[in-house]
């Protein structure tokens, strides 16, 4: 029998994924000045006013309170009717000096190459070959959906009563077989500007949402993805009605409060570590990365058709205490166990936290773009920042396909 699958995204005006592009604003500002930054960012956002908190250990200066600002009217909070805005908003910095006590157990060691975790705890990369980029459908058309309307948004020729806040929310049925069918539902809620008729608002805004936005989605996609929308799609756009007040002035935002957008939508699992804000010693957010990099790799090789990969640590301590692999009984190969396929991987793949920094690059500052939209299933790119050019989504590289198939035995 068929069953529904279902994930939400939250767009950059949301007032959660502010304060994650604050917070990784600020990491940027430092990394490009200081690579070697220790940084953990926390922002909270409400009616006019920023709060900016958490430890910092770096030989830079950032003007903390400038960087806040640019983001805020880069996202498109520049009016005051909004309650919250780039120019007027209050911000409080209470950020401070990162604990001797956390330092000495990731920065002492042998060597770089034995550079301790940052913390304990467990992190999980998941791909599967249900789209083009190694993500899960319904995660990657409810971002696509968010992207696209801030793109109609920023061009300000359609739908120009749009306001930045706004979420989405996909779902889509299976068959026993675990392969999409159809798409069967599709939620928008977009904040707007204020109407004389809130019933003519509403309406016009569910032509513009079917008309406008789904079809340029849907443009964006390969003919097999597309061929899901059917006639029957259930929308709810806007279903509680007028949504005037929005973002920080409708909702407090907080740093790491949108784990499963950033991730998979709740396919997979997650270890419960935030990403927004951290420096790559944290592990919660580089080794969440790395195993995400190993996970898209296994199915594009042709080894699984779906991947789950955990890895371990404890803080202070360079090697994992573990790496899991779950293919969740797709593994292309004839009697070859997940435990063996996890241990092949533990020898091919090095994960320990220095390596999987210099791999990435992760020591630039690169994290801006991944604060909204999801950090998985984006292009790999470039960035220039002051003059230099760095590499943004390196961990989305299928640059293991050659080594996986040659250790599998793949064709």
């Amino acid at each position: 029998m068929s069953y529904l699958f279902t994930s939400e995204s939250v767009s950059e005006g949301h007032p959660d994924k502010i304060a994650d592009q604050i917070s990784d604003a600020i990491l940027d500002a430092f990394l490009a000045q200081d690579p070697e930054s220790k940084v953990a960012c926390e922002t909270l956002v409400t009616t006019g006013l920023v709060v900016l908190a958490g430890e910092i250990r770096s030989k830079a200066y950032v003007d903390v309170q400038g960087v806040a600002r640019d983001v805020i009217k880069r996202i498109g909070y520049t009016k005051s009717e909004y309650q919250f805005d780039a120019v007027s908003c209050g911000i409080i910095s209470s950020l401070h000096e990162q604990s001797a006590d956390i330092a000495q157990g990731v920065d002492v060691g042998k060597s770089e190459e034995e550079q301790g975790a940052g913390d304990q705890g467990m992190m999980f990369g998941y791909a599967t070959n249900e789209t083009d980029n190694y993500m899960p459908l319904a995660l990657d058309l409810s971002h696509r959906l968010l992207m696209e309307l801030a793109e109609i948004r920023r061009e300000g020729k359609e739908m120009t009563y749009l306001r930045p806040d706004s979420k989405s929310q996909v779902t889509i049925q299976y068959g026993d077989n675990h392969v999409p069918e159809k798409i069967n539902t599709i939620v928008v809620s977009t904040q707007h500007d204020d109407f004389d008729n809130d019933d003519a608002m509403l309406a016009k805004i569910r032509e513009d949402v079917k008309n406008i936005l789904v079809p340029r989605v849907k443009n964006q996609l390969p003919a097999r993805i597309q061929a899901l929308f059917g006639d029957d799609i259930i929308y709810h756009i806007n279903p509680t009605g007028k949504f005037v007040i929005g973002g920080p002035h409708g909702d407090s935002g907080l740093t790491g409060r949108k784990i499963i957008v950033d991730t998979y939508g709740g396919k997979g699992a997650h270890g419960g570590g935030a990403f927004s804000g951290k420096d790559p010693s944290k592990v919660d957010r580089s080794a969440a990365y790395a195993t995400r990099h190993i996970a898209k790799n296994v199915v594009a090789a042709g080894l699984a058709d779906q991947c789950l990969v955990q890895v371990a640590y404890a803080i202070g301590v360079a090697r994992p205490v573990g790496l899991f692999v779950d293919t969740y009984g797709t593994c292309k190969v004839d009697g070859l166990s997940d435990g063996e396929i996890a241990a092949k991987l533990d020898a091919l793949v090095d994960m320990r936290p220095a390596a999987i920094v210099r791999r990435f690059g992760l020591k630039n500052p690169i994290f801006g773009g991944t604060a909204a939209y999801g950090h998985m299933g984006r292009t790999v790119g470039k960035v220039e920042v002051d003059g230099k050019s760095y590499e943004t989504f390196g961990w989305e590289r299928l640059d293991l396909v050659d080594d996986i198939k040659s250790t599998f035995g793949l064709s």
